[in-house]
């Protein structure tokens, strides 16, 4: 039988958020200090603009102080061992001042709709059984305190123009990294924190920020359920968010159809030189993340940096190989669009803030597909991924606007978005 992919605008699923990548320390930088003016210009128009050269990214991630891709390890309240700081007196948002505000803000200037969402990597040293932003939990003294740091974090990025509009309580909660700033956090200390801490100071102080769990990897499914389980928690958390690196991107579904009413993010993955071949990569971030992860149920898409330099960096431990979006170089400031750009912009570029998923078949004769009808002027956008090792020719219909037929032959390991007007 020929193949066929129809594409029913009837049916309709999330509405998006967008796709993006995080601004990270080692970003912002290359951005604002490795390039000039006009290259800084042009790279910023095309990644967050919608002209006819922009790919529309919608959607960015900030880190609450320090990851790996950034050049120190700090918070915005590092103390002495020993000393305390319950009253957050000297909490500063100044370490961000010469590189991330600048990059977010000129991002939002380009996209004045972009979805900033934010997650820390630890909590200050002196708030930890370690004491330091190395290893270790959150003492239980400090949930309250640290949930204060969180909204202070939140009020000065506001005060400087840059409004979050979801946070994480913290990165990989069940990773604790030897050389970069981490933290454990298991559940019944996540319902905590959301429960009994930092939903009720949103709340008080009428700050209509989203609280996401997890932000950790698929293949821990019961973490999040735990969470979810508990029902003060519950009450405040909005949304659960997944990393790449374990698991299938089938979780996603498993948490939502248990509790349909939160939402579904996907927050993190990178790309890197464990994986260079375009024939194999291509096909997976297709099916992982831009296909199998909307089709999961996903608001939003997010890779992790947005850029990095020839050697895979800044960075101070953690990933040696790690590829950002796009590459910079440190030297001339020239741009080098990675695979994960291409993968992104295939649905960012097409797939603006609000249009809601439609229903598509998600297999056909091997290909993936996923479809969307943008809210502003109705259209339809359909991604298909050939990820065989021949071509395949198939026919797309859609009754939206009057019945729509064609036909497309898609080469091996190859994907491509159509998009047309819904309108008769």
């Amino acid at each position: 039988m020929p193949l066929h992919i129809e594409v029913d605008a009837s049916q309709r699923f999330q509405t998006m958020e967008g796709f993006g990548a995080a601004i990270t320390d080692a970003s912002a930088w290359l951005i604002q200090q490795r390039m000039n003016e006009a290259q800084r210009k042009a790279l910023m128009e095309e990644l967050f603009g919608r002209g006819p050269n922009g790919v529309g990214f919608d959607l960015t991630r900030l880190t609450i102080g320090a990851s790996d891709f950034s050049r120190s390890h700090y918070s915005y309240l590092d103390l002495p061992p020993g000393q305390t700081d319950m009253g957050l007196k000297a909490f500063s948002i100044e370490p961000n001042r010469a590189d991330v505000l600048p990059v977010v803000k000129s991002a939002l200037a380009i996209n004045p709709s972009l979805q900033v969402m934010a997650s820390p990597w630890s909590a200050p040293g002196w708030m930890k059984q370690t004491e330091s932003m190395i290893k270790g939990r959150l003492k239980p003294e400090m949930y309250g305190v640290f949930s204060e740091y969180l909204v202070r974090y939140v009020d000065a990025f506001a005060a400087e123009g840059v409004p979050i509009f979801a946070l994480t309580i913290q990165n990989e909660p069940h990773n604790e990294p030897g050389d970069y700033p981490g933290m454990r956090v298991d559940p019944a200390e996540r319902a905590a924190v959301f429960g009994q801490h930092l939903g009720p100071l949103l709340k008080q102080r009428g700050m209509k920020v989203k609280l996401i769990d997890w932000d950790h990897n698929w293949d821990e499914v019961k973490s999040p359920l735990a969470v979810l389980s508990d029902p003060v928690a519950r009450s405040y958390v909005d949304g659960v968010g997944w990393h790449c690196y374990a698991g299938d991107v089938f979780a996603q579904t498993v948490v939502h159809t248990a509790h349909p009413d939160k939402e579904t993010w996907f927050t993190e993955c990178s790309g890197g030189e464990w994986a260079p071949e375009w024939h194999k990569t291509l096909p997976w971030m297709m099916s992982n993340l831009v296909i199998g992860s909307t089709r999961g149920w996903a608001k939003g898409v997010l890779m992790w940096n947005l850029a990095l330099d020839e050697k895979y960096g800044p960075h101070l431990g953690g990933c040696n190989d790690c590829r950002g979006v796009v590459t910079i170089d440190s030297k001339t400031g020239a741009v080098t669009r990675n695979l994960e750009y291409y993968a992104l912009g295939h649905a960012s570029k097409f797939v603006r803030r609000g249009a809601q998923r439609i229903a598509s078949p998600a297999k056909v004769g091997g290909m993936e597909t996923v479809a969307f009808r943008n809210a502003d002027d109705g259209s339809i956008v359909l991604i298909v991924s050939n990820g065989e090792a021949s071509s395949r020719r198939f026919s797309v219909g859609s009754a939206e606007g009057g019945e729509r037929r064609f036909t497309y032959s898609l080469p091996k390991h190859s994907v491509v978005t159509f998009t047309w007007s819904s309108k008769p």
